[in-house]
């Protein structure tokens, strides 16, 4: 039987197969060695990385939901120095693709996180989160402002060649509204969702559960806010999309892929089932080939035009 084509192209960045590892899901890729070899992935995001080394938020930062679960690690990572210096050389050596996922707290740190990451290297693409605080506009999050978000990008896009992958935050009125914004500032893929604002309370201590009090919710209670998200962006702007929020088997992200996403982030699905990526880039090759597609680019957006 012919072999299904998997490959994938995002603008310009071309990936073996369209199932991508999500950030602060994945490590460094090492972490998940033990369990297959990373290089069979479209690509992984590594945990994102700020311009300063960060411990994190107080614990306890994880809380466990119905259908998902809360975090409020708060960013956690060895900084960028140290990036460059102990994990891309490993980074490097794995046969696949690589995104660095970056945030920062002002302007200027996206600038300096952009300048800093080589072209040259396995870097394919820079992920930006959005979703960090703006300290210098009071604290909200660059992701909830579209004018905000726009700005972050156009900055970025100054200091680097590599192709920007916004990643958008659900936690807003209008999706449409800031995957305009985010390509108008020069994005060439959108990455959607990052999680949902939600929190827990103890019934027993009658206080929050998470020491940060809120945190990001994921896991497949937010799939549905995440498809229909993906559905209305695909309709609305011209750039490829990587759907993520709550994939965990192959057929959440045939669901992805037939609103229109490209490619596929695989997230809290790794903490329960490390072999997931792997299943589901297998369950897409005999989805396409028992219903006919020779490549799995033909599902893509099949959702608006059946």
């Amino acid at each position: 039987m012919k072999k299904v084509d998997l490959t994938t192209q995002l603008a310009g960045v071309k990936l073996k197969n369209p199932v991508i590892t999500a950030s602060g899901t994945f490590g460094f890729g090492e972490e998940y060695a033990r369990f297959y070899d990373p290089s069979l992935l479209g690509a992984i995001t590594v945990k994102g990385i700020t311009p300063l080394p960060r411990l994190g938020n107080p614990v306890p930062r994880l809380a466990e939901t119905p259908s998902g679960m809360l975090n409020s690690v708060g960013l956690e990572n060895p900084g960028l120095e140290a990036f460059l210096k102990s994990y891309l050389p490993k980074l490097e050596k794995l046969k696949t693709a690589v995104i660095v996922n970056i945030s920062g707290f002002s302007l200027d740190d996206y600038a300096l996180m952009a300048s800093s990451l080589p072209e040259d290297s396995c870097i394919a693409a820079l992920e930006v989160n959005i979703s960090c605080p703006n300290i210098k506009q009071g604290g909200m999050a660059f992701g909830t402002d579209p004018r905000r978000a726009e700005e972050v990008l156009k900055v970025t896009r100054k200091h680097t060649r590599l192709p920007l992958i916004a990643k958008l935050s659900p936690n807003v009125t209008d999706i449409v509204e800031m995957a305009k914004a985010v390509a108008s500032g020069g994005a060439d893929i959108i990455s959607m969702i990052n999680t949902l604002l939600g929190m827990r309370i103890d019934i027993k201590t009658k206080k929050p559960i998470l020491a940060n009090t809120m945190g990001g919710l994921s896991g497949p209670a937010i799939l549905p806010v995440a498809v229909r998200m993906v559905y209305q962006v695909y309709k609305a702007v011209d750039l490829p999309i990587i759907g993520m929020g709550g994939i965990s088997s192959w057929q959440d992200a045939v669901e992805f892929m037939l609103a229109g996403a490209s490619a596929v982030s695989i997230g809290t699905a790794n903490f329960v089932n490390p072999m997931a990526p792997l299943e589901i880039i297998s369950g897409l090759e005999e989805y396409c080939r028992r219903e006919g597609y020779h490549s799995i680019k033909e599902i893509v957006g099949l959702a608006h035009k059946l």
